[in-house]
């Protein structure tokens, strides 16, 4: 099971399945929100149990990135057309026993660092 929490720890979330697609995005608005690279992992809409309140920001057309409204701490990221949701990787206990994948966006990635550990990396 993995488990996870906001900083100030109102919202909570958790699963029981093996997340699938861990990987690191490097796109503009990842970075603005986090503060750098967000790395993250997805499951089924259904196979995440969120508790607390998420507060849902639109941040395009076709997503919105979830937020804990007491701390601000940016957890999750939803397509409007997918049944999946992305957690972030950051606010999850360890162990996770999960192991990077990939590297996303990287065409938008920061000019200030390398990306260097041999892994895959999409454009977009």
């Amino acid at each position: 099971m993995i488990k996870g929490h906001c900083l100030c720890g109102e919202v909570q979330f958790e699963t029981k399945v093996t997340p699938r697609g861990v990987s690191m995005c490097h796109c503009g608005q990842c970075r603005r929100q986090s503060g750098g690279i967000w790395s993250s992992a997805y499951v089924a809409d259904s196979d995440l149990t969120i508790t607390g309140e998420v507060r849902w920001y639109a941040s395009s057309p076709d997503a919105r990135r979830g937020f804990c409204p007491a701390c601000g701490s940016f957890l999750f990221w939803k397509a409007n057309t997918e049944d999946t949701i992305s957690f972030a990787l950051g606010a999850v206990n360890n162990p996770t026993g999960l192991q990077l994948e990939k590297h996303i966006f990287v065409a938008n990635k920061g000019d200030y660092y390398h990306i260097a550990d041999g892994l895959p990396q999409e454009e977009y």
